[in-house]
C-alpha cells in the first residue's frame, strides 16, 4: 500500500465526530483526491503532515520543540518522507529525530486531531500543511536532545504551557489528555 493510500485509509478510520474535524477530514480526503503527490513536500498548494504531542508517561507533561521557523513552542512533527510507511510512523519519526528520545511509541494509530495551517516551508513561498496530529509517549527515563530541528526543547506541565500557545496546540493537548484517559480506562 502507498503512503497515499494508507493516508487515505486512515483518514477513513478517523471517527472523530466533531463537525470541524469531520470537515478537516473532508478536505485532507479531497485534497488527496486532487493531489498525486499530496503527501509530499513538493505538493505545491499543501501537503500532508505528521505531527506527535510527546507526553510523559503519567501525562503530567509534554515535550514542545521551539520551533526555528515559526518562533514558538509547538509539537514535533513535519513532512511525510518517501520511506515512510504510514502517517502514524512518519509521526514517530519526526518526533524521535526532533526530541532525540529513544522508546518513544505511539499510543493508538488514528490521528487524535487533524489541523490545516499555512507556513512558509518552501522557497517559493507558503503552503498549507494539512497535519495528522498523534499522541506519542516517552518512557519514564526519557532525556532529550536539541537537534538541528529546533531551537530549544523543553518539558511543559500539561496545565503550565506557554503563555502565548497556538490555539491548535491547546486543542491538541486537551484533546490528547481526554484520549488517554478514555484509552485507559
Amino acid at each position: 500500500m502507498s503512503l497515499h493510500e494508507q493516508a487515505r485509509s486512515t483518514l477513513f478510520d478517523f471517527n472523530d465526530t466533531r463537525a470541524d474535524q469531520i470537515n478537516l477530514r473532508d478536505v485532507f480526503m479531497r485534497h488527496l483526491d486532487l493531489h498525486e503527490d499530496a503527501m509530499f513536500k513538493s505538493c505545491v498548494p499543501g501537503h500532508l503532515t505528521a505531527s506527535g504531542l510527546i507526553i510523559d508517561p503519567i501525562q503530567q507533561r509534554v515535550l514542545l520543540t521551539l520551533h526555528p521557523k515559526v518562533g514558538r513552542w509547538l509539537q514535533t512533527g513535519g513532512h511525510c518522507e518517501v520511506e515512510d510507511v504510514s502517517v502514524a510512523e512518519s509521526a514517530l519519526r519526526e518526533a524521535r529525530e526532533e526530541s532525540g528520545i529513544f522508546g518513544l511509541h505511539l499510543l493508538a494509530r488514528p490521528p487524535i486531531r487533524l489541523d490545516a495551517h499555512e507556513i512558509d516551508c518552501r522557497k517559493d513561498g507558503g503552503t498549507i500543511h494539512f497535519d495528522m496530529q498523534f499522541i506519542v509517549i516517552a518512557p519514564g527515563d526519557a532525556i532529550e536532545i536539541i537537534s538541528e530541528e529546533s531551537d530549544d526543547l523543553r518539558w511543559f506541565g500539561i496545565d503550565q504551557l506557554p503563555s502565548d500557545s497556538d490555539p491548535a496546540l491547546l486543542n491538541l493537548v486537551r484533546d490528547s489528555i481526554s484520549a488517554i484517559a478514555v484509552f485507559l480506562a
